[in-house]
């Protein structure tokens, strides 16, 4: 909060909500449990964030499976470290825009997708910024503050903070958004990690909202 704070990015309302907050709230907030709004961390099963991990808050979202949320767009931040890694992976449905909102440079390694899920030997063509980019199987493109990159279904990308420039406040402007069925991950990975709740939370995940009997 701290960082995003001193990036000059407000959260919405609910971001802020403390678990005593969300018990005195009724179904007029059920939008934000169905469309999985809100704060989001994982390791993806590597047991070391700092090495391995993301954090992410979703701010709005569509729902691929209920037609009365007719957004088909969703838009996220997430903050990544220097050297903190996000796994290689692709999305069967979702195209999206990754944007440097500010601090370090983001290196994204890009790779084509066959259709059994390997990498492609084969040049991909990515949009920065409103300029056509061809990258070779493998190669790093750097997003500096204020660039950007979209990506399309089949595409895979693995990104990290380059070493010495600083945490990362990234945006991310994409159709609908649910990482829990439209991730495509080269090698086996946990998710959405299972945690040891020996305290009381602070904030809620999004995860943790169906434990919530207000909604």
């Amino acid at each position: 909060m701290a960082f995003v704070d001193q990036m000059h990015f407000k959260l919405p309302p609910f971001g802020y909500w403390t678990l005593d907050d969300w018990k005195t709230k009724g179904p007029e907030y059920i939008e934000i449990q169905d469309n999985m709004l809100g704060w989001d961390v994982t390791d993806f099963g590597s047991g070391d964030f700092h090495k391995v991990g993301l954090l992410l808050f979703t701010l709005r979202n569509g729902n691929f499976n209920d037609p009365k949320y007719r957004k088909p767009y969703c838009e996220r931040i997430i903050i990544t470290e220097e050297e903190q890694i996000l796994p290689s992976h692709t999305h069967y449905r979702k195209m999206e825009d990754i944007i440097n909102r500010g601090g370090g440079n983001l290196m994204i390694e890009l790779f084509g997708c066959n259709e059994d899920g390997s990498y492609s030997d084969q040049p991909i063509t990515v949009t920065m910024d409103g300029q056509q980019v061809t990258a070779q199987p493998g190669e790093i493109v750097r997003l500096t503050p204020g660039q950007s990159i979209t990506l399309v279904p089949g595409q895979y990308h693995k990104f990290w903070g380059e070493k010495g420039t600083g945490k990362i406040l990234i945006g991310e402007v994409s159709t609908v958004g649910d990482d829990r069925v439209d991730n495509r991950f080269y090698e086996a990975t946990g998710r959405l990690p299972d945690i040891v709740e020996d305290e009381k939370p602070k904030y809620l995940l999004f995860k943790d909202y169906p434990s919530i009997a207000t909604l």
